[in-house]
């Protein structure tokens, strides 16, 4: 199983950067899949996740009109649009997948009913 991010990096306050997830090793189409991210000392928490069929997607509160989630079943990946982005959201980004059998996505803090986790990638936004 691989779960490979990308696209992340450094970016201003107010501009947009795209993550992806290319992943590996398992049935991508029956998984939901979700990016956390944790900031140096903090915990882990739960950004945004979307439903194995990509219809139902789900935003912690702070990223909600901000950040898109989406996949591709196609190719198994999943991106993460950052729109607006605050120096708030500065952070090491990571992917992974849940195995589902009920359509949606949810998480609980820390994300370890997560099965699959890629290895992060970091995100700075200076203001």
């Amino acid at each position: 199983v691989q779960l490979v991010e990308s696209g992340g990096g450094s970016v201003e306050a107010g501009g947009t950067l795209t993550l992806s997830c290319v992943t590996s090793g398992f049935a991508f189409e029956d998984y939901a899949m979700a990016w956390f991210r944790r900031v140096p000392g903090g915990e882990r928490e739960g950004v945004s996740c979307i439903s194995t069929n990509g219809l139902v997607p789900y935003y912690r509160p702070s990223v909600k009109g901000r950040f898109t989630i989406s996949r591709d079943n196609v190719n198994k990946r999943v991106y993460l649009k950052m729109d607006k982005i605050r120096p708030e959201d500065t952070a090491i980004y990571y992917c992974a997948a849940q195995r589902r059998v009920l359509l949606g996505c949810s998480f609980t803090p820390g994300g370890n009913d997560y099965q699959y986790w890629g290895q992060g990638i970091q995100v700075t936004v200076s203001s």
